[in-house]
C-alpha cells in the first residue's frame, strides 16, 4: 500500500509541483530553478516504489525489510528540511515523522519476521504404523 502511495505522489511532484508542495510542508511553492527540488523528490520518491515493489513482487522479504529500515532516513530527511526551513511543524511530524516511524517499524517486522522463521524448528512428520 505506501509503495503504491508514493508512485503515485512521485510522478506527480514533476508534474504539479504548485499543487503537491504545499502538501509537503515548506512555507512558499517552488518557482523557477527550486522548482526542480520537486523534480529531484519525484523521481526519488517513484524509484523507492519501484524497489519496493520489486522487492515484494520477488517475495525478498528479508531485503525488503533492509530496504525499508534504510529508506526511512529518507522521510526524516524530508522533516528536518521542512524544520529547518521553516515549514509547517504540523506537517514535518505529522506526514514526514510518522510516515518514517510507520516505515521504519514495517521494515523492523519483516526483519524480525525473517529471523523468527528461521529459528523456528520445523515439525517432523511421523506416521502412525
Amino acid at each position: 500500500m505506501g509503495a503504491a502511495f508514493i508512485l503515485y505522489i512521485g510522478p506527480e511532484l514533476p508534474v504539479r509541483p504548485q499543487s503537491i508542495a504545499p502538501g509537503f510542508g515548506l512555507p512558499a511553492r517552488p518557482e523557477g530553478e527550486a522548482a526542480a527540488f520537486m523534480n529531484l523528490k519525484g523521481v526519488r520518491d517513484t524509484a523507492f516504489g519501484i524497489v519496493h515493489l520489486a522487492l515484494l513482487a520477488t517475495r525478498q522479504r528479508f531485503a525488503l525489510g533492509v530496504t525499508m529500515l534504510m529508506t526511512s532516513l529518507v522521510p526524516i530527511g524530508d522533516m528536518l528540511t521542512v524544520l529547518r526551513y521553516d515549514g509547517s511543524t504540523a506537517t514535518a511530524f505529522g506526514v514526514h515523522g510518522l510516515t518514517a516511524a510507520l516505515v521504519a517499524c514495517t521494515g523492523l517486522l519483516l526483519l524480525r519476521e525473517h529471523r523468527s522463521a528461521a529459528t523456528t524448528p520445523t515439525l517432523a512428520m511421523t506416521t502412525v504404523a
